[in-house]
């Protein structure tokens, strides 16, 4: 009778690693746009890891980039996934550092370090897998869902009708709150907007703005101070995103909570903003810093600091994520990405609830397997 316990003695059998990209039915702006620093959104890259073993366990990962970046992020984790052929895939720390030591030269955050995040991600959904536990119980759930906030539905490219019209819909499928773009040249417009909405979801609806880096301090400070009024849970990126000295003064001299960090790609970075008390809510993007191994250390220093959580995008996995913190914490919902995966996340009083599969709990759909432009398979039996 063999034992109820055994070590094991899995190898990383196989890497499938694809290009995807997603089209967005409507082009959307955000301040960025408006200020003539970027074109409208029309797709999202994204860098699909499947992951495979020798004893039958697969784990799936992906990380993205918007605008530009996709191809980048797909050439380099071909050239580190040959890396992985024949290791153990539970030592996910030692894979971690030796695949950020194989692009040294490159620095420990940007398209690197996003790159090798799909894989790291597939391995935690993989080491999950293989105990039977969603990734949030792997880790060690806190709860077992968590808030959620819409915010695909809030641009700058949408009147106010439209958004209102959105923040219903949300509302009305389960939605615990909504968040809009704000930042534009004239802040008069930004005020007549947030104002509209408060008025239209009423004062029990959670409501959240997002500058998008649009501000310098003095605006920020003084476009902040206008919005107390409207209770918002809070304002992100009002500042740019590595100015920490800046996001500190406005974190002491505004009464609504400061969030930022989603465009930060290392944990270092994160650090600074914790440490200078730049933040109230912290806002890491796991694929953006480089995986769940990562974000984890993120997640302690926010934790030490008494800091709320609200990762930004991929929902897929900042659910686990954001169950898993001990602190108040929400998870952004984006209905964008509902076309990548077979699987639904459920949404009901508010709440985003962790699902109960395994792992992170989906798998890629045929849908986003038709919008592959590249794929690269290294091994044997490649997913």
């Amino acid at each position: 009778m063999a034992a109820p316990y055994e070590v094991s003695t899995d190898r990383i059998s196989s890497v499938k690693l694809s290009l995807t990209y997603l089209p967005l039915a409507t082009p959307t702006s955000d301040a960025k746009v408006l200020t003539g620093k970027q074109k409208p959104l029309t797709e999202i890259a994204f860098l699909f890891a499947e992951i495979g073993t020798e004893a039958g366990f697969e784990g799936v990962g992906y990380s993205y980039a918007i605008r530009a970046g996709g191809p980048g992020q797909f050439v380099h984790a071909k050239e580190v996934a040959p890396e992985l052929i024949g290791v153990d895939p539970n030592d996910i720390q030692r894979i971690w550092t030796k695949l950020m030591w194989s692009s040294a030269s490159m620095g420990r955050s940007g398209l690197s370090t996003q790159a090798i995040a799909a894989i790291d991600i597939a391995l935690w959904d993989l080491k999950a897998k293989r105990a039977r536990l969603p990734l949030a119980k792997f880790l060690g759930a806190h709860r077992d869902s968590v808030p959620c906030y819409n915010t695909s539905g809030g641009y700058l490219s949408l009147s106010i009708d439209e958004i209102i019209s959105n923040a219903e819909v949300s509302v009305d499928a389960g939605v615990g709150g909504v968040k809009i773009k704000v930042g534009h040249p004239e802040p008069r417009i930004d005020l007549e907007r947030v104002a509209a909405i408060r008025d239209a979801l009423g004062g029990e609806i959670a409501l959240m703005v997002d500058a998008n880096q649009q501000w310098n301090r003095t605006t920020a400070i003084r476009i902040g101070r206008a919005l107390e009024e409207f209770n918002l849970t809070w304002i992100e990126e009002p500042l740019d995103a590595h100015d920490a000295a800046g996001h500190a003064i406005l974190a002491r001299e505004l009464d609504t909570p400061v969030a930022t960090g989603e465009m930060l790609t290392s944990v270092a970075e994160h650090r600074e903003l914790i440490l200078k008390g730049s933040v109230d809510f912290i806002q890491p993007d796991a694929p953006r810093v480089g995986g769940i191994t990562p974000f984890l250390k993120i997640m302690a220093l926010g934790d030490q600091a008494g800091l709320s959580m609200a990762p930004h995008f991929a929902m897929e996995i900042h659910l686990h994520l954001a169950a898993a913190y001990e602190l108040d914490s929400w998870v952004e919902h984006f209905d964008w990405l509902d076309p990548l995966f077979n699987e639904r996340l459920e949404i009901k009083d508010g709440r985003m609830t962790v699902p109960e599969r395994p792992g992170l709990g989906f798998s890629i759909s045929e849908q986003a397997r038709s919008w592959t432009a590249e794929t690269a398979v290294f091994g044997e039996g490649a997913p």
